[in-house]
């Protein structure tokens, strides 16, 4: 027995020592673009040269006229695992967010039962180590009454603890000011809030039913869900933040007025207080309810031109520090649903590079800021061991990308288990051609290699 065992050993790692050349790659990495070749060992990039690297090698791919960048690290997703894989499972999540560039993710805990245990968490993690293509990382969810599983967070294995203070599935709303007080004092790792004042959205709905009757649509959801409402929470999250020197990180700000409680004045590594834009506040607005309905109904909610316009500024000029998704997938059926009933969320990790290199087409983002934001930055602020860069010694995350290819979003090519998009019709001008997980090819142009899974994620905390 011990032999077979150790024959697997070894033929295990045996097989992590393939060795892969990338040629004549445009790097972007590290706030600049040029011209290298990089050679993957194993997991880990062990070499990056700009003059060029000549040794055999066990793959040899031409990258002439492509653009290699970091895998994106998203911070936030939803995969519907455990309890709601009618709508999303973390294999079916996690393809497509591979095939979308994506090779690490931070999922959510608002499932069904909701990870707010540390066995429930636990078993969430085993779950992604048998199936999962991305690396991974889970948060641990807070209720009003849980702070003695919070503190038993160990913060070098988790990605951090997640409170909603607006409303969520089952009993996740975290609304009682003394829990509130505990966990931002107590909780020694990164918290991770969604911010929307839920008595004001409440107020806000029953205000405009009682003008307008039930079959009100999408159009009212940024009046329902709007920027008072989220000002409110994000202002006390902050609030509590200074008052108890907590690690505090605001997922998905969507409005102008928000804005005003982050700063740019130190570098990321010395901020106690983050702030994350999605890929879909910096994409639509309200004019898109015409035409997309309940489509791109999310919460906190798509809302005005101008606070679009102000969220891609302060992701350029570094008040917002990270882009991510908030990836949340339902069935079409529930999507059909009138405006009330039906649920807010949709998916966006096979689509969010296209997008944001779409916006750089437009003029609105530099490829080195996309890659500061969606890789760099992930990275120091979750403090993730070795990764969201491309360097000698670190996981060789990778995704190549054709700037000069064009890519049509429909029916066919759609991987999430939902089936549909809200880019469903979007013709972008470029294409995600091959992702690298821990140095193996995983997706290759239309095709996967799913012999080996993706890692769970390390933090130097």
């Amino acid at each position: 027995m011990k032999t077979k065992r150790y024959l697997w050993r070894y033929l295990y790692f045996r097989s992590y020592m393939k060795t892969t050349l990338i040629k004549n790659a445009k790097l972007v990495n590290e706030g600049e673009i040029f011209h290298a070749d990089v050679l993957i060992k194993g997991p880990f990039i062990e070499k990056i040269e700009r003059q060029g690297i000549a040794i055999p090698c066990d793959v040899v791919i031409d990258a002439q006229g492509k653009y290699l960048l970091p895998g994106l690290i998203d911070d936030q997703v939803h995969f519907r695992e455990p309890g709601l894989t009618h709508k999303g499972e973390i294999y079916t999540e996690a393809k497509a967010a591979v095939a979308g560039g994506i090779t690490s993710f931070m999922e959510m805990p608002n499932t069904s039962p909701s990870a707010t245990t540390i066995e429930l968490l636990e078993q969430k993690y085993t779950r992604a180590s048998e199936c999962s293509l991305a690396n991974y990382s889970f948060f641990m969810g807070t209720t009003n009454t849980n702070l003695d599983e919070l503190l038993k967070v160990d913060p070098s294995n988790v990605c951090g603890v997640k409170i909603f203070m607006g409303s969520s599935t089952g009993d996740m709303l975290v609304d009682d000011p003394y829990a509130l007080e505990q966990i931002f004092a107590q909780v020694k790792t990164l918290i991770a809030t969604h911010c929307e004042d839920d008595p004001m959205v409440k107020q806000n709905q029953a205000k405009y039913i009682e003008q307008y009757g039930e079959d009100i649509d999408a159009s009212y959801h940024p009046k329902i869900r709007n920027e008072e409402a989220c000002y409110k929470s994000s202002s006390f999250a902050v609030e509590l933040a200074k008052k108890h020197n907590t690690r505090l990180h605001i997922l998905h700000i969507s409005t102008a007025k928000e804005l005003a409680l982050f700063d740019n004045s130190k570098p990321l590594h010395e901020k106690k207080i983050t702030a994350e834009a999605c890929v879909h506040h910096m994409w639509f607005s309200e004019d898109d309810y015409a035409t997309k309905g309940n489509w791109i109904k999310w919460n906190p909610a798509v809302k005005k031109m101008s606070d679009r316009d102000a969220i891609i500024e302060a992701v350029n000029n570094n008040v917002i520090d990270v882009i991510a998704t908030d990836h949340a997938p339902h069935t079409i059926e529930e999507k059909s649903h009138k405006y009330l009933k039906a649920p807010s969320g949709g998916p966006l990790v096979q689509h969010s590079l296209n997008a944001l290199l779409q916006l750089h087409k437009q003029g609105k983002i530099s490829l080195e800021k996309i890659v500061e934001k969606a890789c760099h930055n992930v990275a120091i602020l979750f403090e993730i061991d070795r990764r969201g860069y491309i360097r000698e010694g670190f996981y060789a995350d990778l995704v190549l990308v054709d700037l000069n290819q064009s890519y049509t979003v429909n029916k066919e090519n759609i991987l999430y288990k939902c089936g549909w998009s809200p880019f469903e019709g979007q013709t972008f001008d470029s294409k995600i051609l091959k992702t690298f997980v821990n140095g193996h090819l995983v997706y290759n142009e239309g095709q996967f290699d799913e012999s080996k899974k993706g890692m769970r994620l390390k933090f130097n905390r």
